[in-house]
This record gives structure tokens, sequence and C-alpha cells, in this order.
């Protein structure tokens, strides 16, 4: 009995973190997109949208200044969605492995501090951005490989073991983010 109410419970945990990841991801990608296009549309070949207030400013400019808060709104909401789902799988790995709850406010710190840090200092937002992205990239495959080896593992995950087209999938997905992420080092690091 004791197995059953237990897998009952993994099973509900599973269903929910599955649609609060996809409604996450689909938001995320929502708003990404609507910024992509929005820039596509209205900053092609405007000079000084190379930096974020550049395209800040040719927004304001061309189509008035909701538009640009909007844009600027929905960077800074996509960069607090991705700090926090990035806190938040560390504390879940923290937990799992090393037994260690860090509370809510003390992960938003440490993600929230350094960013403000080199904010304040003057560093060139664009620039702290870039680079950031780039730091970034060099742990995407110290986290995807082993994600996709252990959900494939029967003997770690037992009947949660991921199927093999999922399993497949993934591979395929980190051979190409980690292909995509090499290209954006050589660029950076050639200055391409």
């Amino acid at each position: 009995e004791a197995v059953r109410t237990e897998t009952s419970r993994i099973r509900r945990l599973l269903t929910a973190t599955r649609w609060d990841v996809s409604i996450a991801m689909l938001i995320a990608g929502t708003v990404n997109l609507g910024i992509l296009l929005l820039a596509a549309a209205n900053l092609a070949g405007v000079d000084g949208t190379d930096s974020l207030e550049g395209a800040h400013a040719a927004l304001a400019a061309g189509l008035g200044p909701v538009v640009a808060t909007f844009f600027a709104v929905g960077l800074l909401a996509s960069g607090l969605a991705s700090t926090s789902v990035g806190a938040y799988a560390g504390a879940e790995i923290m937990h799992g492995l090393l037994h260690v709850r860090i509370p809510l406010l003390a992960r938003r710190l440490v993600t929230l501090i350094p960013a403000l840090v080199i904010l304040g200092i003057g560093v060139d937002p664009t620039l702290a951005l870039v680079l950031s992205q780039v730091v970034l990239s060099f742990g995407i495959p110290f986290a995807l490989i082993p994600l996709v080896a252990l959900t494939a593992q029967k003997r770690t995950l037992g009947v949660w073991v991921n199927r093999t087209w999922t399993t497949a999938a993934g591979i395929l997905a980190s051979v190409l983010l980690i292909a995509l992420n090499g290209a954006l080092l050589w660029l950076v690091l050639t200055g391409a």
C-alpha cells in the first residue's frame, strides 16, 4: 500500500511539473518570439540598435514609449524567468544530491546580486548580457549530458525512466545546443 501511495504521489508530482514547465516555456517562448518579431519588423537597418538602450530608444522613437516600455518589461520578465528556473533547478539538485535546502530568498539574492553589482559598477548592459550568455554556455554540456544519461538509466529511475524516443530527442537536442554554443563561443573568442 505504501509503494502504491508513493507511486501515485510521484505520478502527480511529475504531471504537475510537466504542466508547470510546459506553461512556463510557452510563456517565455511567446515573449521571446514577440520581442524578436517586434525587432525584426521595426529595427531592421535602424542605426544604433546594436545595444539594448539603442533598441529601446529606436522603438520609443518609431512606435512610441508604450511599446518601448513593453519591450523593456518583456526583456526583464524573460531574464527573471530564466533566473527563477535556474535557481529552482539548482535548489532541487542540491536537495536531491546533498540533502541541503536553501531558502527561496537566499536563492534569489545569490542570482540577483551579481547582476546588480555588474550593472551598478557601470558595465555596459548589452556587453554584460552577451558575456553572461557566453559564460552560461560553458555550463550547458555539464547539465545536458548527465541529465540525458541519468534519465535513460532504468537502474536509476526505475519505472520513471525516459522512453527511447525521449532519450533520442534529448540526445539530438543536446548535440544541437552544444554545437550552437560552440559556435557562439568561437564567434565571441575570434571577434567574428
